[in-house]
């Protein structure tokens, strides 16, 4: 998909604050506010805009313990491939999930309250699926930079 300089600039206003009204889009890329919607619509067919979310504050929370999890499996079946899918996605703390290349097969992002949640999870996880051959996990201990804004300067 081809985006115009009017589309990435209405993109870029929405990463930043979804509730921006059609009034303030249209004027900001000087259309009005009947084809601003339209292309607001053709960026939501086209799946480009997936979601219109609020952000929330982990901290503020209480979900402050982030642990990036590397697992290693010996299983490398579809069905395994399948049910680990299955199984990982219905975890509420799993907040990214990635099947990798390299010395890892797969990294979790997890957010938990603190150690003791985290070490729940952990047990829970590894005696969900057969087939986990290493797992190692890492710990935030501090987060530098966060961002859900994709860079839209080389799309």
């Amino acid at each position: 998909m081809s985006l115009d300089r009017i589309d990435k600039t209405l993109l870029a206003m929405l990463q930043k604050d979804a509730t921006v009204s059609l009034a303030d889009l249209a004027e900001a890329v000087n259309l009005t506010t009947t084809p601003c919607w339209k292309r607001l619509k053709r960026l939501e067919q086209d799946g480009v805009i997936q979601n219109r979310v609020a952000l929330l504050d982990p901290e503020k929370l209480g979900l402050s313990f982030t642990a990036f999890v590397l697992i290693k499996t010996s299983d490398h079946s579809h069905e395994w491939y399948q049910q680990f899918v299955d199984t990982v996605s219905e975890f509420e703390q799993v907040m990214e999930f990635y099947r990798m290349a390299g010395d890892y097969d797969y990294m979790l992002k997890v957010l938990a309250k603190d150690m003791q949640s985290f070490d729940n999870f952990y047990k829970t996880l590894v005696n969900s699926v057969a087939g986990i051959s290493n797992v190692t996990s890492t710990f935030a201990m501090e987060s530098i930079k966060y961002t859900t804004e994709l860079p839209l300067s080389g799309v």
